[in-house]
Protein backbone atom coordinates (compact mmCIF):
# COMPACT_ATOMS: atom_id res chain seq x y z
CA UNK A 1 0.00 0.00 0.00
CA UNK A 2 0.74 3.72 -0.72
CA UNK A 3 0.38 6.83 1.43
CA UNK A 4 -2.43 9.35 1.54
CA UNK A 5 0.20 11.71 0.85
CA UNK A 6 1.70 9.85 -2.22
CA UNK A 7 0.31 11.09 -6.08
CA UNK A 8 -3.57 10.29 -6.46
CA UNK A 9 -4.80 6.76 -7.67
CA UNK A 10 -6.39 9.13 -10.22
CA UNK A 11 -3.82 10.11 -11.93
CA UNK A 12 -2.32 6.94 -12.97
CA UNK A 13 -5.97 6.45 -14.11
CA UNK A 14 -8.18 7.53 -17.03
CA UNK A 15 -9.50 10.27 -15.17
CA UNK A 16 -9.52 13.64 -17.16
CA UNK A 17 -6.22 16.14 -17.09
CA UNK A 18 -8.25 18.89 -15.86
CA UNK A 19 -10.04 16.71 -12.76
CA UNK A 20 -6.07 15.84 -11.79
CA UNK A 21 -5.23 19.31 -11.91
CA UNK A 22 -8.27 19.96 -9.39
CA UNK A 23 -6.40 17.12 -7.31
CA UNK A 24 -3.58 17.81 -6.79
CA UNK A 25 -4.80 21.41 -5.66
CA UNK A 26 -7.40 19.45 -2.97
CA UNK A 27 -4.31 17.84 -2.01
CA UNK A 28 -2.35 21.07 -1.46
CA UNK A 29 -4.85 22.23 0.48
CA UNK A 30 -5.45 19.70 2.84
CA UNK A 31 -1.78 19.81 3.83
CA UNK A 32 -2.06 23.68 4.39
CA UNK A 33 -5.18 23.58 6.33
CA UNK A 34 -4.71 23.12 10.23
CA UNK A 35 -6.16 20.18 11.61
CA UNK A 36 -8.92 20.54 13.93
CA UNK A 37 -8.66 21.26 17.38
CA UNK A 38 -10.64 21.33 20.55
CA UNK A 39 -10.68 24.85 20.55
CA UNK A 40 -12.81 25.22 17.35
CA UNK A 41 -16.65 25.73 17.97
CA UNK A 42 -17.36 23.04 15.09
CA UNK A 43 -15.55 20.43 16.78
CA UNK A 44 -16.88 20.85 20.62
CA UNK A 45 -16.82 17.30 22.36
CA UNK A 46 -15.62 15.90 19.65
CA UNK A 47 -12.35 13.18 19.94
CA UNK A 48 -9.71 14.58 18.41
CA UNK A 49 -7.70 12.17 18.86
CA UNK A 50 -9.41 10.12 16.47
CA UNK A 51 -8.23 12.23 13.65
CA UNK A 52 -4.42 11.08 13.22
CA UNK A 53 -4.94 9.09 9.89
CA UNK A 54 -1.37 8.42 9.55
CA UNK A 55 -1.82 4.81 9.84
CA UNK A 56 -3.97 4.91 6.82
CA UNK A 57 -2.88 4.00 3.46
CA UNK A 58 -4.45 4.04 -0.42
CA UNK A 59 -6.38 0.70 -0.60
CA UNK A 60 -4.68 -1.59 -3.01
CA UNK A 61 -7.54 -3.85 -5.79
CA UNK A 62 -10.14 -6.15 -3.17
CA UNK A 63 -9.05 -10.17 -3.03
CA UNK A 64 -12.22 -11.25 -2.91
CA UNK A 65 -14.50 -9.56 -5.41
CA UNK A 66 -16.53 -12.66 -6.34
CA UNK A 67 -17.79 -12.89 -2.37
CA UNK A 68 -18.50 -9.04 -2.05
CA UNK A 69 -20.40 -9.29 -5.51
CA UNK A 70 -22.44 -11.77 -3.66
CA UNK A 71 -22.73 -10.00 -0.74
CA UNK A 72 -24.68 -6.80 -1.99
CA UNK A 73 -27.99 -8.47 -2.09
CA UNK A 74 -30.62 -5.95 -0.08
CA UNK A 75 -34.05 -5.22 -1.61
CA UNK A 76 -35.75 -7.72 -3.86
CA UNK A 77 -36.70 -5.51 -6.55
CA UNK A 78 -34.32 -2.65 -8.35
CA UNK A 79 -34.15 -0.90 -11.06
CA UNK A 80 -30.23 -1.08 -11.02
CA UNK A 81 -27.04 -1.53 -9.10
CA UNK A 82 -23.71 -0.62 -8.67
CA UNK A 83 -21.03 -2.44 -6.66
CA UNK A 84 -17.80 -1.02 -6.21
CA UNK A 85 -15.01 -2.30 -4.05
CA UNK A 86 -11.20 -0.13 -2.73
CA UNK A 87 -12.84 2.79 -4.73
CA UNK A 88 -12.91 0.47 -7.94
CA UNK A 89 -16.18 -1.24 -9.92
CA UNK A 90 -16.93 -4.23 -9.43
CA UNK A 91 -20.15 -4.73 -11.15
CA UNK A 92 -22.82 -2.22 -13.07
CA UNK A 93 -26.43 -3.98 -13.64
CA UNK A 94 -29.33 -1.47 -14.55
CA UNK A 95 -32.40 -3.74 -16.25
CA UNK A 96 -34.99 -1.51 -15.34
CA UNK A 97 -33.59 2.17 -15.90
CA UNK A 98 -35.71 4.30 -17.82
CA UNK A 99 -34.45 6.25 -21.10
CA UNK A 100 -31.77 9.02 -20.68
CA UNK A 101 -31.35 8.28 -17.39
CA UNK A 102 -27.32 7.89 -16.68
CA UNK A 103 -25.96 5.28 -14.20
CA UNK A 104 -22.66 5.20 -13.57
CA UNK A 105 -18.94 5.49 -11.84
CA UNK A 106 -17.99 8.76 -10.80
CA UNK A 107 -14.89 8.17 -13.50
CA UNK A 108 -16.76 7.65 -16.40
CA UNK A 109 -19.34 10.61 -16.30
CA UNK A 110 -16.20 13.19 -15.27
CA UNK A 111 -15.14 12.23 -19.19
CA UNK A 112 -18.44 11.23 -20.57
CA UNK A 113 -20.78 14.23 -18.65
CA UNK A 114 -18.13 16.74 -17.90
CA UNK A 115 -20.18 19.69 -17.67
CA UNK A 116 -22.83 17.84 -15.57
CA UNK A 117 -19.69 16.65 -13.27
CA UNK A 118 -18.31 19.95 -13.24
CA UNK A 119 -21.50 21.73 -12.11
CA UNK A 120 -22.36 19.86 -9.48
CA UNK A 121 -19.58 17.89 -8.41
CA UNK A 122 -18.20 19.48 -4.57
CA UNK A 123 -20.54 22.28 -5.83
CA UNK A 124 -21.12 23.48 -2.29
CA UNK A 125 -18.49 24.82 0.43
CA UNK A 126 -18.18 23.06 3.32
CA UNK A 127 -19.52 24.85 6.19
CA UNK A 128 -19.75 22.48 9.21
CA UNK A 129 -15.99 22.04 10.39
CA UNK A 130 -14.73 19.33 7.86
CA UNK A 131 -13.44 21.26 5.38
CA UNK A 132 -9.70 19.40 5.50
CA UNK A 133 -11.40 16.68 5.13
CA UNK A 134 -13.58 17.73 1.81
CA UNK A 135 -10.46 18.48 0.50
CA UNK A 136 -8.58 15.00 1.19
CA UNK A 137 -11.55 13.29 -0.47
CA UNK A 138 -11.47 15.44 -3.36
CA UNK A 139 -7.88 14.94 -3.93
CA UNK A 140 -7.90 10.90 -3.22
CA UNK A 141 -11.38 10.17 -4.80
CA UNK A 142 -11.06 7.65 -7.12
CA UNK A 143 -14.88 5.78 -7.40
CA UNK A 144 -18.12 6.33 -6.81
CA UNK A 145 -21.75 6.27 -8.26
CA UNK A 146 -22.83 8.92 -10.84
CA UNK A 147 -26.78 9.02 -11.01
CA UNK A 148 -28.58 11.99 -13.57
CA UNK A 149 -31.85 11.81 -14.07
CA UNK A 150 -33.72 13.73 -16.60
CA UNK A 151 -36.97 15.83 -16.75
CA UNK A 152 -40.15 14.34 -16.11
CA UNK A 153 -38.93 10.94 -15.59
CA UNK A 154 -39.33 8.39 -12.66
CA UNK A 155 -37.44 5.63 -11.77
CA UNK A 156 -40.02 3.56 -10.18
CA UNK A 157 -38.26 0.83 -8.51
CA UNK A 158 -35.19 1.96 -5.74
CA UNK A 159 -31.68 1.73 -7.37
CA UNK A 160 -28.83 0.32 -5.15
CA UNK A 161 -25.20 1.37 -4.78
CA UNK A 162 -22.81 -0.86 -2.33
CA UNK A 163 -19.85 0.63 -1.31
CA UNK A 164 -16.94 -1.90 0.26
CA UNK A 165 -13.81 -1.33 1.68
CA UNK A 166 -10.92 -4.50 2.09
CA UNK A 167 -8.10 -4.70 4.11
CA UNK A 168 -6.31 -3.74 7.24
CA UNK A 169 -6.09 0.02 7.47
CA UNK A 170 -7.35 0.40 3.88
CA UNK A 171 -8.80 3.79 2.98
CA UNK A 172 -11.69 4.63 0.52
CA UNK A 173 -12.97 7.68 -0.89
CA UNK A 174 -16.80 6.81 -1.92
CA UNK A 175 -18.62 9.19 -3.18
CA UNK A 176 -22.09 9.66 -5.02
CA UNK A 177 -23.27 12.44 -6.55
CA UNK A 178 -27.26 12.68 -7.99
CA UNK A 179 -28.71 14.99 -10.26
CA UNK A 180 -32.66 15.18 -10.13
CA UNK A 181 -33.89 16.94 -13.01
CA UNK A 182 -37.26 19.39 -13.23
CA UNK A 183 -40.48 17.06 -11.61
CA UNK A 184 -38.30 13.27 -11.86
CA UNK A 185 -38.46 10.98 -8.85
CA UNK A 186 -36.03 7.90 -7.48
CA UNK A 187 -35.18 6.02 -4.50
CA UNK A 188 -31.26 5.49 -3.87
CA UNK A 189 -30.20 2.75 -1.50
CA UNK A 190 -26.69 3.32 -0.36
CA UNK A 191 -24.74 1.05 1.95
CA UNK A 192 -21.31 1.63 3.09
CA UNK A 193 -20.14 -1.91 3.90
CA UNK A 194 -16.72 -3.94 5.04
CA UNK A 195 -15.44 -6.71 4.10
CA UNK A 196 -13.82 -7.81 7.18
CA UNK A 197 -13.55 -6.37 10.74
CA UNK A 198 -10.00 -4.66 10.34
CA UNK A 199 -9.14 -1.26 10.77
CA UNK A 200 -10.08 1.31 7.64
CA UNK A 201 -10.86 4.85 6.43
CA UNK A 202 -13.64 6.12 4.80
CA UNK A 203 -13.73 9.60 3.87
CA UNK A 204 -16.88 9.93 1.45
CA UNK A 205 -18.89 12.94 0.23
CA UNK A 206 -22.45 12.78 -1.36
CA UNK A 207 -24.08 15.29 -3.39
CA UNK A 208 -27.47 15.84 -4.01
CA UNK A 209 -29.33 18.03 -6.33
CA UNK A 210 -32.81 18.44 -7.09
CA UNK A 211 -34.55 20.38 -9.78
CA UNK A 212 -37.86 22.11 -9.43
CA UNK A 213 -40.55 19.44 -8.37
CA UNK A 214 -38.29 16.65 -7.98
CA UNK A 215 -38.82 14.17 -5.56
CA UNK A 216 -35.89 11.95 -4.23
CA UNK A 217 -35.53 9.49 -1.37
CA UNK A 218 -31.98 8.86 -0.50
CA UNK A 219 -31.20 6.19 2.44
CA UNK A 220 -27.27 5.93 3.87
CA UNK A 221 -27.08 2.32 5.26
CA UNK A 222 -23.52 2.90 6.98
CA UNK A 223 -21.95 -0.49 8.18
CA UNK A 224 -18.52 -0.02 8.38
CA UNK A 225 -16.38 -1.91 11.08
CA UNK A 226 -16.39 -1.20 14.29
CA UNK A 227 -12.60 -0.65 13.84
CA UNK A 228 -13.16 2.36 10.94
CA UNK A 229 -12.44 5.67 11.35
CA UNK A 230 -15.49 7.56 8.67
CA UNK A 231 -16.17 11.04 7.77
CA UNK A 232 -19.58 11.62 5.71
CA UNK A 233 -19.84 14.93 4.31
CA UNK A 234 -23.57 15.60 2.80
CA UNK A 235 -25.07 18.93 0.96
CA UNK A 236 -28.20 19.08 -0.22
CA UNK A 237 -29.98 21.51 -2.71
CA UNK A 238 -33.55 21.43 -2.83
CA UNK A 239 -35.30 23.90 -5.67
CA UNK A 240 -38.63 25.20 -5.62
CA UNK A 241 -41.28 22.87 -4.87
CA UNK A 242 -38.78 19.97 -4.96
CA UNK A 243 -38.70 17.13 -1.75
CA UNK A 244 -35.76 15.85 -0.66
CA UNK A 245 -36.20 12.80 2.09
CA UNK A 246 -32.85 12.02 3.28
CA UNK A 247 -31.82 8.77 6.00
CA UNK A 248 -28.75 8.23 7.63
CA UNK A 249 -28.57 4.56 9.53
CA UNK A 250 -25.01 4.60 11.17
CA UNK A 251 -24.53 0.50 11.86
CA UNK A 252 -20.80 1.35 12.10
CA UNK A 253 -18.01 2.97 12.90
CA UNK A 254 -15.68 3.63 15.94
CA UNK A 255 -15.31 7.55 15.06
CA UNK A 256 -17.82 8.67 12.64
CA UNK A 257 -17.91 12.39 11.84
CA UNK A 258 -21.41 12.89 9.97
CA UNK A 259 -21.95 16.36 8.42
CA UNK A 260 -25.25 17.41 6.96
CA UNK A 261 -26.34 20.27 4.83
CA UNK A 262 -29.31 21.00 3.34
CA UNK A 263 -30.24 24.44 1.30
CA UNK A 264 -33.45 25.36 0.53
CA UNK A 265 -33.13 27.87 -2.21
CA UNK A 266 -36.81 27.33 -3.78
CA UNK A 267 -40.12 28.58 -2.68
CA UNK A 268 -41.88 25.33 -1.93
CA UNK A 269 -38.93 23.48 -1.41
CA UNK A 270 -38.97 20.88 1.37
CA UNK A 271 -36.64 18.89 3.22
CA UNK A 272 -36.68 15.71 5.24
CA UNK A 273 -33.40 14.95 7.29
CA UNK A 274 -33.87 11.91 9.29
CA UNK A 275 -31.46 9.18 11.18
CA UNK A 276 -31.34 6.11 13.48
CA UNK A 277 -27.99 5.53 15.53
CA UNK A 278 -28.00 2.35 18.09
CA UNK A 279 -24.49 2.77 19.82
CA UNK A 280 -22.32 1.02 21.48
CA UNK A 281 -19.38 -0.10 23.52
CA UNK A 282 -16.78 2.95 22.56
CA UNK A 283 -18.14 3.97 19.49
CA UNK A 284 -18.82 7.82 19.10
CA UNK A 285 -21.11 9.37 16.18
CA UNK A 286 -20.64 12.76 16.00
CA UNK A 287 -23.72 14.62 13.60
CA UNK A 288 -23.53 18.12 12.95
CA UNK A 289 -26.04 19.52 10.45
CA UNK A 290 -27.48 22.67 8.84
CA UNK A 291 -31.09 23.61 7.78
CA UNK A 292 -30.69 26.27 5.60
CA UNK A 293 -33.63 28.41 4.38
CA UNK A 294 -32.76 30.63 1.37
CA UNK A 295 -36.11 30.87 0.13
CA UNK A 296 -39.58 31.80 1.37
CA UNK A 297 -42.41 29.43 2.07
CA UNK A 298 -40.36 26.08 2.64
CA UNK A 299 -40.43 23.38 4.69
CA UNK A 300 -37.52 21.44 6.74
CA UNK A 301 -38.07 18.56 9.21
CA UNK A 302 -34.90 16.59 11.00
CA UNK A 303 -35.72 14.09 13.47
CA UNK A 304 -32.73 12.31 14.97
CA UNK A 305 -32.73 9.09 17.23
CA UNK A 306 -30.13 7.14 19.38
CA UNK A 307 -30.05 4.84 21.49
CA UNK A 308 -26.37 4.40 23.41
CA UNK A 309 -25.15 1.67 25.49
CA UNK A 310 -21.67 0.43 27.13
CA UNK A 311 -19.48 3.59 27.20
CA UNK A 312 -20.73 4.91 23.79
CA UNK A 313 -20.82 8.66 23.11
CA UNK A 314 -22.96 10.93 20.35
CA UNK A 315 -22.81 14.34 19.77
CA UNK A 316 -25.24 16.34 17.72
CA UNK A 317 -24.86 19.91 17.14
CA UNK A 318 -27.72 21.62 14.74
CA UNK A 319 -28.41 24.63 13.37
CA UNK A 320 -31.67 25.68 11.52
CA UNK A 321 -30.68 29.38 9.74
CA UNK A 322 -33.76 31.32 8.09
CA UNK A 323 -32.25 34.36 5.79
CA UNK A 324 -33.86 37.53 5.64
CA UNK A 325 -35.52 36.68 2.68
CA UNK A 326 -36.86 33.25 3.97
CA UNK A 327 -40.34 34.36 5.27
CA UNK A 328 -43.00 31.68 5.74
CA UNK A 329 -40.30 29.38 7.05
CA UNK A 330 -41.99 26.32 8.49
CA UNK A 331 -38.43 24.07 10.07
CA UNK A 332 -38.38 21.63 13.10
CA UNK A 333 -35.62 19.81 14.62
CA UNK A 334 -35.25 17.31 17.51
CA UNK A 335 -32.67 15.01 18.59
CA UNK A 336 -33.78 11.84 21.10
CA UNK A 337 -31.44 9.82 23.17
CA UNK A 338 -32.38 6.52 24.62
CA UNK A 339 -30.17 6.26 27.71
CA UNK A 340 -29.11 2.01 27.78
CA UNK A 341 -26.18 2.67 30.58
CA UNK A 342 -25.03 5.14 32.91
CA UNK A 343 -22.32 5.21 31.30
CA UNK A 344 -23.39 6.40 27.86
CA UNK A 345 -22.82 10.19 26.95
CA UNK A 346 -25.22 11.92 24.45
CA UNK A 347 -24.18 15.66 23.75
CA UNK A 348 -27.05 17.76 22.21
CA UNK A 349 -26.76 21.58 21.19
CA UNK A 350 -29.81 22.60 18.52
CA UNK A 351 -30.09 25.77 17.60
CA UNK A 352 -31.69 28.51 15.91
CA UNK A 353 -30.42 31.46 13.97
CA UNK A 354 -33.47 33.48 12.46
CA UNK A 355 -33.12 36.90 10.53
CA UNK A 356 -36.98 36.54 9.36
CA UNK A 357 -39.79 36.98 11.51
CA UNK A 358 -42.71 35.75 9.86
CA UNK A 359 -41.63 32.22 10.23
CA UNK A 360 -42.37 28.76 12.38
CA UNK A 361 -39.46 26.83 13.71
CA UNK A 362 -39.26 24.57 16.86
CA UNK A 363 -35.99 22.67 18.02
CA UNK A 364 -35.42 20.50 20.88
CA UNK A 365 -33.69 17.49 22.43
CA UNK A 366 -34.69 15.04 24.90
CA UNK A 367 -32.89 12.20 27.22
CA UNK A 368 -34.46 8.96 28.66
CA UNK A 369 -34.17 5.59 29.70
CA UNK A 370 -35.88 2.68 28.92
CA UNK A 371 -39.12 2.65 30.60
CA UNK A 372 -39.49 0.49 33.24
CA UNK A 373 -43.21 0.12 32.51
CA UNK A 374 -42.14 -1.36 29.14
CA UNK A 375 -39.50 -3.48 30.73
CA UNK A 376 -42.20 -5.27 33.16
CA UNK A 377 -44.41 -5.76 30.61
CA UNK A 378 -42.27 -8.40 28.74
CA UNK A 379 -41.00 -9.32 32.18
CA UNK A 380 -44.45 -10.94 32.92
CA UNK A 381 -44.69 -12.85 29.13
CA UNK A 382 -41.54 -14.34 30.20
CA UNK A 383 -38.83 -11.94 27.86
CA UNK A 384 -35.92 -11.68 29.26
CA UNK A 385 -34.53 -8.27 30.33
CA UNK A 386 -31.78 -8.05 27.57
CA UNK A 387 -34.33 -9.03 24.34
CA UNK A 388 -36.53 -6.74 25.98
CA UNK A 389 -34.47 -3.54 26.28
CA UNK A 390 -33.36 -4.52 22.34
CA UNK A 391 -37.15 -4.84 21.59
CA UNK A 392 -37.98 -1.55 22.83
CA UNK A 393 -34.26 0.33 21.29
CA UNK A 394 -35.78 -1.62 17.69
CA UNK A 395 -39.46 0.07 18.26
CA UNK A 396 -37.89 3.32 18.88
CA UNK A 397 -36.39 3.11 15.43
CA UNK A 398 -39.10 1.91 13.67
CA UNK A 399 -41.17 5.00 15.24
CA UNK A 400 -38.90 6.48 12.71
CA UNK A 401 -39.30 4.15 9.91
CA UNK A 402 -43.05 4.18 9.52
CA UNK A 403 -42.39 7.34 8.05
CA UNK A 404 -41.10 6.32 4.83
CA UNK A 405 -43.77 5.71 2.13
CA UNK A 406 -42.17 3.08 -0.01
CA UNK A 407 -43.27 0.02 1.92
CA UNK A 408 -41.09 -2.40 0.51
CA UNK A 409 -38.18 -0.27 1.67
CA UNK A 410 -39.75 0.42 4.65
CA UNK A 411 -40.00 -3.00 5.37
CA UNK A 412 -36.49 -3.96 4.07
CA UNK A 413 -35.22 -0.73 6.80
CA UNK A 414 -36.84 -2.57 9.68
CA UNK A 415 -35.45 -6.20 8.86
CA UNK A 416 -31.43 -4.46 9.01
CA UNK A 417 -32.34 -2.54 12.51
CA UNK A 418 -33.96 -5.85 13.41
CA UNK A 419 -30.63 -8.07 12.36
CA UNK A 420 -28.55 -4.66 13.95
CA UNK A 421 -30.14 -5.53 17.13
CA UNK A 422 -30.05 -9.09 17.24
CA UNK A 423 -33.90 -9.70 17.50
CA UNK A 424 -34.93 -11.13 13.86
Amino acid sequence: MSTLMEKPAAARSAWPAWFQAEQRAALAEYEALPAPARKDESWRFANIKALDLSAFAEATPVASETRLIQASAGLAETSAKLVLGNNALLLREAPALPKGVIFETLEAAASNHADLFKKYFMAQPVELGSRKFAALHKARTSGGAFLYIPANTSVTLPIEIFQWVEGANASVFPHTLIICGENSSATVVDYFKSADRLPALACGVNDLHLARGARLTYIAVQDWSHETTAFHLNSTIVERDATCTALIANFGGGFVRGENLSRLVGEGARSEMFSINPVEGTREIDQRTLQDHVAPHATSDLLYLNALDGKSRTIFAGLIKVEPGAKGTDAYQKVKNLILSDDADPNSMPGLEILNDEVRCSHGATNGPVSAEELFYMAARGIPKDKARRLVVNGFFNSLLARLENAPLRTHLESLVAARLSIA
